[in-house]
């Protein structure tokens, strides 16, 4: 299967269940979890960095996006079960945050969340050097 035609398989996946207007949960679990659909068509970290840049993904987190407005329904702790995660980050950091969340009128977890959802640029995580620049002549 080509890029192009995964990406096509994708949307058109993820066009199909988001108008059933699942739980964003569900929706993120079999379209971008780690058995979703998406990391069983793009299994190589730059096969999905190359998607992660494409208009399918803008779209797919576009739909994520639109499924998180709604109340959040109730998920099966069965088949999702939450998980708490605690970060240590300086005061002004928090400050920050709860500043951000309130302004955006949403909580602190909606929009950690929200965060987290969204792409990291690899040279802005410590602790990974950025790829060493080839000059070629």
């Amino acid at each position: 299967m080509t890029t192009a035609e995964a990406a096509q398989e994708v949307q058109s996946v993820a066009e199909a269940l988001y108008q059933h207007r699942p739980d964003w949960v569900t929706f993120y679990r079999k379209i971008l979890g780690v058995n979703g659909l998406v990391r069983r068509l793009y299994q190589t970290p730059e096969a999905f960095a190359e998607f992660e840049r494409s208009e399918a993904y803008d779209h797919i987190q576009r739909m994520i996006t639109d499924l998180r407005k709604g109340k959040a329904a109730p998920v099966d702790e069965k088949e999702e079960p939450t998980r708490v995660i605690t970060v240590r980050m300086p005061k002004s950091l928090h400050e920050s945050l709860q500043e951000e969340a309130h302004d955006l009128r949403t909580s602190m977890n909606k929009l950690c969340i929200s965060k987290l959802l969204q792409i990291i640029d690899e040279g802005h995580v410590p602790g990974r050097p950025a790829p060493e620049r080839v000059e070629v002549s």
